[in-house]
């Protein structure tokens, strides 16, 4: 899975290919086809380990709760930042998830699944106050944002700052739920 973190990172999902991973681990391609059926499924395997790498270091483990998973988000860009290959594989294999059959598919949506409920744990954590559809739709808005900045990012890398343009866009969806109805909200009740 490291030889296939490096190839992906230097050469992208796409270019980069099971050979390129078979020759850094002295085995065939079919080797690693044996191993992980097909480049998908290697791809799914990286970013699950990117995920546990993520929260290695953390106590017990796992995504810290209240305004520190929120922290941590923004760390976890900052490091994604200069692993452009591993976003650029990431992306690619969230958008081709949509698709029916796709292999990553469950494990995309249940990645998913998992991330909003711990972001709507945080969101309530920081404000008691805040209904569960409140925080659900604050978790939501959180990781459309920063996936939507990633694209971005992977597209114009110079014209995105990731880190600080990911921790703004939390700060504003955090400061709106925190806020409540009493927020301005100058766009939440247009009529379509």
């Amino acid at each position: 899975m490291r030889a296939a973190a490096r190839t992906f990172a230097a050469k992208g999902y796409r270019t980069g290919s099971l050979a390129d991973v078979a020759e850094q681990v002295g085995i065939t391609h079919a080797g690693v086809l044996h191993h992980f059926g097909s480049k998908e499924q290697l791809l799914v395997a990286v970013l699950q380990q990117r995920d546990d790498d993520g929260v290695r270091d953390l106590e017990g483990q796992h995504i810290p709760g209240g305004l520190e998973l929120f922290r941590h988000l923004v760390r976890t860009v900052r490091a994604n930042a200069q692993r452009p290959g591993i976003v650029q594989g990431y992306t690619v294999l969230v958008g081709e998830s949509v698709t029916q059959g796709h292999p990553a598919r469950e494990w995309v949506t249940r990645r998913f699944e998992v991330l909003r409920g711990e972001v709507a744990d945080a969101v309530q954590e920081m404000g008691p106050h805040v209904p569960r559809d409140a925080a659900l739709r604050a978790a939501q808005a959180v990781i459309g944002v920063m996936d939507g900045l990633q694209v971005q990012w992977l597209l114009e890398p110079d014209a995105v700052d990731l880190p600080d343009a990911t921790a703004f866009a939390i700060e504003a969806v955090l400061a709106a739920t925190l806020a409540g109805p009493q927020a301005p909200r100058p766009v939440g009740d247009v009529d379509a």
